[in-house]
């Protein structure tokens, strides 16, 4: 979708008559039904002139092309400017200008993102230049014109208020800007050479058009690398009931080509089971074959882990495109059967409604089902950790039938994590008070489980596992108990045990979703958001106050949850609806939750309590 096309005389005068702002917004109304907030319209108005006066300047000849607001295809973001014809060797070419209305910028400490002044606050946004290379970047690989027609990309970034010198332009992002150019406040001329640099003739083919008509794949590069990325790596390799899984998930997707009916594939797997592997082997397999597919998880981290274990022929960012959250494919965003395939990892994980207030879409599972000819959701009930997770088995399928989709089901039965042993995910269903199970103890079972009466000497013991080196061998991880208090104040203490002179900081902000395999994140404690649907060979466990064990009775307090623990959101006000509904979802969560966290190793899980009572229980085992 393009909101404003012309030739770059029409647009040079109807920006000089006034009127750029008011036109691009009737087309904004016309095209999407509403209009648009007034800081868009303001930030059209401060930079559409300044891009004139730089097209002049450039000699820009009149029938290049000019386009405005144009949406990416599969997303919705939108691209600010682009001027398009051909170069001095009569190609296609195409430059993408970033523009930002901002007057300062400042330096973080992750890559391609600096703090600005926004919304009226200071925020965290993708620095510019990585924006502006990173939409080249997504068209580059699953943009077919580009591809067919050898269409040169190039990209820039425009900050037209901002004056040199900046914290933009710090080397810290000098990666960046070698493929996307800054260029600041008096710097119109610098940028019209630039932009004279790749478009010397107008536009008689219609550049833009042909890159809006293409069909959105993988480019035949990308299909190469994500194969080359599997071959040989024995971390996917696929084995007994994973492969056959895998296979008949290929088969499913063959039906959609002959019978054209959408097809759902529910696959039920317990923790360790290799959902993931066969995910991201299903990912590889027909990207690599040049469909449009994706793999989901509404929980960041298992995306951040498997796009950077992925990378390596192909950037990082690049490989991100294959990766995306849950709540993206609202109707008004996607169209049905938009993709080939979607891969829902952690499907139990999904929500009802999305955006950051939960209050956009109608329900994820009917979303995604609806955005995809063939479907496959990965799932585990009993990882549902949070009040408004609503993936089960029942849903999907009563959406499926709903959407005419054909529905088969699976399931992953072989263990290999926890040592490869049943027995240790059946005595802590039993220990835990989720399931009765004959695993009264952990007899016979080669699982190194251990139940420290000191949390300190369980966190040495754990990061004494690191001292190979990296890859990470031990993390710690504890209960949603304690505040997040060094998010904002670096110096801050946040899983605090006084008893036993124990402090440590939750996961640092910028170690974000890769908490879990970052190199330097051995010092701080993560939480279910940074090691759900992931696996190490150690995980220490710190059971906060949220569960204890008095008289052989496993007892939660969701109250003992830090307030700002959204997966708690929902108690309050169903507790006040219906006091033993609330108290009894509550109580599956917690358990839930300490259960996931205790499956996350594959070689051993060390435990901490600072209940005594609670400390014998487990040591029973």
């Amino acid at each position: 979708m393009i909101i404003y096309k012309s030739n770059a005389k029409e647009f040079i005068n109807v920006v000089r008559e006034g009127q750029i702002d008011y036109v691009i917004h009737q087309n904004f109304q016309n095209q999407l039904g509403h209009r648009t907030s007034d800081s868009e319209i303001n930030s059209w108005r401060g930079s559409l002139p300044i891009m004139r006066d730089v097209l002049e300047l450039a000699g820009c000849p009149e029938d290049a092309q000019v386009t405005i607001e144009c949406q990416i295809p599969n997303t919705s973001k939108r691209i600010d400017f682009i001027v398009s014809g051909l170069d001095s060797n009569n190609a296609y070419s195409a430059v993408v200008v970033e523009l930002k209305g901002w007057e300062k910028a400042n330096k973080t400490g992750k890559d391609a993102i600096v703090t600005t002044a926004l919304g009226g606050g200071i925020r965290e946004v993708t620095h510019p230049s990585y924006q502006a290379w990173s939409y080249v970047d997504l068209l580059n690989n699953f943009n077919s014109s580009i591809e067919d027609y050898r269409i040169q990309l190039s990209a820039c970034a425009f900050i037209h208020n901002c004056t040199k010198p900046s914290e933009l332009e710090d080397t810290f992002y000098e990666e960046h800007i070698t493929k996307a150019p800054l260029f600041f406040r008096g710097e119109n001329r610098k940028l019209s050479e630039f932009i004279a640099e790749h478009i010397k003739y107008g536009d008689s083919k219609n550049v833009v058009e042909l890159i809006e008509n293409g069909e959105i794949r993988p480019t035949k590069s990308l299909a190469d690398a994500v194969v080359k990325l599997l071959d040989g790596n024995q971390e996917f390799v696929l084995i007994d009931d994973q492969k056959l899984v895998f296979e008949s998930a290929l088969d499913i997707f063959k039906e959609y080509d002959s019978s054209k009916v959408k097809q759902v594939f529910i696959v039920e797997g317990g923790p360790g089971t290799g959902k993931s592997v066969v995910a991201i082997n299903l990912l590889a397999k027909l990207t690599g074959e040049q469909r449009l597919v994706k793999y989901i998880s509404k929980n960041s981290a298992p995306r951040e882990v498997y796009s950077q274990k992925l990378k390596g022929y192909k950037r990082k960012s690049t490989i991100d495109n294959l990766f995306g959250g849950s709540g993206s494919y609202l109707e008004e965003r996607v169209e049905p059967n938009q993709f080939d395939m979607l891969i829902i990892d952690e499907a139990h994980r999904l929500n009802e409604k999305s955006g950051f207030y939960g209050n956009e879409g109608e329900n994820q599972i009917m979303e995604l089902i609806r955005a995809s000819k063939t479907s496959v959701f990965f799932i585990d009930e009993d990882q549902r950790v949070a009040f408004n997770d609503i993936g089960r088995v029942a849903e999907i399928e009563n959406w499926a039938r709903q959407l005419g989709a054909k529905v088969y089901k699976d399931s992953l039965q072989s263990q290999f994590r926890c040592a490869g042993s049943d027995g240790y995910l059946g005595w802590l269903d039993s220990a835990l008070g989720i399931n009765n199970t004959a695993n009264f103890d952990l007899n016979g079972i080669e699982y190194d489980f251990k139940v420290f009466d000191d949390v300190n000497e369980m966190f040495e013991e754990i990061k004494s596992k690191n001292i190979e080196g990296f890859p990470a061998k031990g993390r710690v991880v504890a209960g949603y108990c304690w505040p997040w208090k060094s998010k904002k104040n670096k110096n801050e203490i946040d899983v605090v045990i006084e008893s036993q002179n124990f402090g440590k900081q939750w996961n640092l902000e910028n170690h974000g979703s890769g908490w879990i395999i970052n190199s330097e994140s051995m010092e701080q404690i993560g939480c279910i958001h940074t090691c759900q649907g992931l696996e190490i060979p150690y995980i220490g466990v710190i059971i906060g106050p949220d569960l204890i064990v008095r008289n052989g009775n496993v007892i939660t307090n969701p109250e003992k949850r830090d307030r700002h623990d959204k997966t708690m959101k929902g108690f309050k006000k169903m507790f006040k609806e219906d006091r033993e509904a609330a108290i009894e979802k509550a109580d599956k969560i917690i358990k839930n939750t300490y259960r996931t966290l205790m499956t996350r190793g594959m070689k051993g899980c060390y435990i901490f309590s600072e209940e005594a009572e609670t400390r014998e229980w487990f040591k029973r085992g």
